[in-house]
């Protein structure tokens, strides 16, 4: 019965194979795999299930993912041999990489050569580039075919990709999380920055890249749920020392900053504040109550009969203004000359002419 294999090879790129052996595979693995035009060698990530299962994000697997097919056959699992010939190869993709860059600058093309990589039985050269514009490059591939004597692909790719490729250590000091254990990238926006309170500043959220971090997408669950538990900003409340405001809260400290009537702020942990507010009251009632004086009397009536009330509480008429001038007609206000709208006799009066 074949299983389904999923193997990584260099830069974070993946694929799945079926393995019909009984001997059973462990993870990570060297393994030769059947490609299209040759064979490669990768590393076994995921076995069976599991890999049926993974949505791409990094994670154990979920009911969420879509089905994977396999793609070829997993061949042998690699031999020592087989092993050093691949980190030779990668030695050399250096040396293929600055020859590449040459050949480029000669035919005058606006691109920037990131990565080379050779397929493991070296029939195929992939060439990974970034440019702003789409480039022609069907005499660099001519040229690069007869200088080493192989298929070449020229693939262009990214800023992310560019920088999960190439790897790096991000302003957090750790290692780049697409390059590490995030290797499937997902559209980042500006909404997510905001909904974590971050400062929408580009350089204090972007990534090495230039783009915005990829933390901003994985990490805006966690933030979206934790600040559920806090009040808004803004919400007044009341607690033991009257009715305060929420300006801000800390959602890793469990810190929740008050500003009280007068002007005085402090500082108290969600669960004292819990403590505080009334059970029955937790936030004030902000609908609007009518006025104590809107039906006043002098303190000389004994009694008010219900007139008095009717007339107090009832709105006072606003008089119509009467509309100066007369109409002419049924149809209105003749909207013509002021000359011409007639004198001041009847309707029919042609004014003695």
């Amino acid at each position: 019965m074949s299983e389904l294999i999923e193997v990584r090879f260099k830069g974070n790129r993946k694929d799945y194979f079926s393995w019909d052996s009984q001997s059973p595979l462990e993870i990570g693995t060297p393994v030769v795999v059947e490609v299209d035009r040759g064979r490669d060698l990768g590393h076994v990530t995921a076995i069976g299930e599991a890999a049926a299962r993974k949505c791409g994000v990094g994670c154990n697997g979920c009911d969420l993912a879509e089905p994977k097919e396999a793609r070829g056959n997993v061949l042998r699992t690699a031999s020592p041999d087989d092993a050093h010939l691949i980190e030779e190869l990668r030695k050399a993709e250096e040396d293929v990489r600055r020859t590449v860059i040459e050949r480029v600058q000669n035919h005058g093309l606006l691109m920037k050569v990131s990565d080379a990589e050779w397929q493991w039985d070296r029939k195929k050269l992939t060439i990974y580039f970034t440019a702003e514009k789409r480039v022609d490059f069907r005499a660099l591939v001519r040229d690069l075919a007869s200088l080493f004597r192989t298929r070449i692909e020229l693939r262009q790719i990214g800023a992310r990709d560019e920088a999960k490729r190439l790897d790096g250590l991000g302003r957090c000091g750790r290692q780049y999380c697409c390059s590490s254990w995030l290797p499937e990238l997902k559209p980042v926006s500006l909404s997510l920055a905001k909904d974590q309170r971050l400062s929408l500043n580009p350089s204090q959220i972007s990534g090495g890249c230039g783009r915005l971090l990829c933390c901003l997408r994985y990490e805006h669950d966690f933030y979206v749920s934790s600040r559920k538990r806090f009040p808004k900003e803004g919400r007044k409340v009341r607690t033991a020392a009257g009715d305060e405001t929420v300006l801000a809260v800390d959602i890793f400290r469990e810190r929740v900053l008050l500003r009280a009537e007068d002007g005085t702020t402090r500082s108290t942990t969600l669960s004292e504040l819990k403590q505080e507010v009334t059970s029955s009251e937790h936030v004030v009632d902000r609908t609007p109550k009518p006025p104590s004086t809107l039906v006043a009397f002098e303190d000389t009536h004994p009694t008010i009969t219900p007139e008095e009330a009717a007339e107090a509480v009832t709105p006072r008429k606003r008089k119509r203004r009467k509309r100066r001038g007369r109409r002419r007609g049924r149809g209105g206000p003749d909207r013509g000359n002021k000359n011409d709208r007639g004198s001041k006799g009847s309707p029919g009066d042609d004014g003695g002419k």
